[in-house]
């Protein structure tokens, strides 16, 4: 309502510039979620927060051992093999303070691993049971996690016109700074859902790198853009391609037609 608030903030001056937004056409509202909606939005954020957490702990884990003189390799599954060695081996360089700093962050490292274990798990049930999930997984590129993600955040759809309106509430879409009549588009608006976009564009770089192309009507497509185009940018122009399909799906409620959805797009 900020738009249309004309003066300082009080209950009445924010009474009247929600009267006068509520009677604007053009104005768009958000629709409200189901309950089995913000359950699924529910798991999702609290799985992201667990991961995030366990980022956190790993992180912290390979600053104390770097204090040391203990270095491992980026990978996760790297500083996890190497644990045990960590904690058992005497003659390193760890005091029995750090050791017992380490074992406690190792123990906390996988109890997080399990909870976002258990709440994956719960994930893909879900989305073997619902149907919108169910039609959109058929998609390359999107799984139960992205799957379930999408139906929690729009449900099937209504709230958008079309699919480049889902995509560009994503942020997947150019940015635009146009005066004079000069059009310049920019990189992506990287507006909208955070969380959505992410798990996105992680989907699509999994497809672009292990899609056989030569099976699907949209590996022509990934092969023309890569070939004058960075990565990155197939992999974002994937993610805005998936939204949009996606979308169809579950507006029309028919499954995924791959040589349809290629010649509408």
């Amino acid at each position: 309502m900020k738009p249309f608030v004309k003066s300082n903030k009080n209950d009445f001056v924010d009474t009247e510039a929600i009267a006068e937004a509520v009677e604007r056409k053009n104005m768009r509202f958000v629709p409200i979620k189901t309950d089995g909606q913000l359950d699924l939005q529910a798991i999702h954020r609290v799985r992201d927060r667990l991961v995030s957490r366990r980022t956190a702990i790993m992180n912290q884990i390979r600053a104390f051992l770097l204090e040391r003189g203990m270095v491992f390799a980026q990978k996760p599954a790297k500083l996890k093999a190497g644990m045990t060695d960590v904690l058992e081996n005497a003659d390193n360089a760890l005091t029995p303070m750090m050791r017992n700093m380490i074992g406690i962050l190792w123990d906390e490292w996988k109890t997080v691993e399990q909870q976002i274990e258990d709440l994956t798990d719960k994930l893909e049930q879900i989305a073997a049971s619902d149907a919108d999930c169910c039609r959109i997984r058929q998609i390359p590129g999107i799984g139960p996690i992205v799957a379930t993600a999408i139906v929690a955040a729009i449900g099937d759809g209504a709230a958008f016109r079309k699919g480049r309106d889902f995509a560009a509430w994503l942020g997947l879409v150019p940015r635009q700074y146009s005066t004079g009549g000069n059009a310049r588009l920019l990189g992506i608006s990287k507006r909208g859902n955070i969380y959505l976009r992410k798990i996105l564009i992680h989907g699509a770089r999994a497809a672009a790198m292990r899609i056989k192309r030569d099976r699907f009507p949209i590996g022509a497509w990934m092969n023309a853009l890569e070939a004058r185009a960075p990565r990155n940018v197939l992999v974002v122009a994937m993610a805005n391609k998936l939204a949009r399909i996606a979308w169809a799906v579950l507006s029309t409620g028919e499954d995924y037609r791959p040589t349809a959805s290629m010649a509408a797009a």
